[in-house]
């Protein structure tokens, strides 16, 4: 399945209000892998961001300045999401704005994007899963383990990078763990690993699973065994496995 991971920023809220979309961050999973492909603009709002909305995410008006307008890259932006399942914490507050965008420059047909796209909100997941708890973005990277150490400000790319890692560790899938280096062997079986680090587009890394082979589980489970007749104890490796 092709999933989007989405994530935006705005000049405030609520839509109603009219604010609008200022940034759009968006990474692709294919059979939830990461591809590297991924979109990220910022967007003019011809309108002033609100004081406590850039004290949020940073984004100042003077930066805005000479950006594109939502109508430049409309066309781009729905052609990166169309038939996609798109995954977004707190969906109804992106859906909603971005439907409002599209029906702001009159492309009605595309401004009800649950029409053209499954959404799934890892919002109401995660409050399924922790009834009672927090579950904002930041409370579920310290739940699951994840890196939000960059993460001083929000910001829709690197949000949805950060959300992606989330949304696999959640469903049970391989998550981020912002190894350093590009590569290693495999002590004592010469085999030379291929990188397990690719970077994102925002400049963290993702680490993918390399599976030990057969001879590298047998030679793991001889050393267990030498420890235990030379200590006279069962390791505690094999201790945590039994338990």
């Amino acid at each position: 399945m092709r999933s989007v991971v989405l994530d935006t920023e705005t000049t405030g809220m609520p839509v109603g209000d009219g604010h609008r979309v200022i940034e759009i961050g968006c990474v692709e999973l294919q059979g939830r892998r990461l591809t590297g492909r991924h979109f990220h603009v910022y967007l003019q709002p011809d309108r002033e961001v609100d004081e406590g909305a850039i004290a949020v995410h940073g984004i100042t008006n003077e930066f805005l300045q000479d950006k594109p307008r939502f109508a430049d890259v409309a066309d781009e932006f729905y052609e990166f999401i169309k038939d996609a399942q798109l995954i977004i914490h707190n969906a109804a507050f992106d859906i909603g704005f971005l439907n409002n965008e599209f029906g702001l420059i009159g492309q009605r047909g595309r401004s009800e994007l649950s029409e053209h796209c499954s959404i799934l909100d890892t919002l109401l997941m995660a409050r399924e899963r922790h009834p009672g708890q927090r579950n904002s973005l930041d409370a579920l990277c310290k739940r699951y383990g994840v890196d939000n150490s960059g993460r001083d400000l929000h910001g829709a790319l690197l949000d949805a990078e950060i959300l992606a890692d989330v949304f696999l560790a959640m469903t049970g899938g391989q998550t981020n763990l912002s190894l350093a280096g590009e590569g290693t062997e495999a002590g004592g079986t010469g085999r030379t690993l291929p990188s397990p680090i690719r970077r994102l587009p925002s400049g963290r890394v993702h680490a993918r699973v390399i599976r030990a082979t057969d001879e590298e589980l047998a030679a793991h489970a001889a050393r267990l065994a030498a420890i235990e007749k030379s200590a006279g104890a069962t390791p505690l490796w094999l201790q945590l496995e039994s338990s």
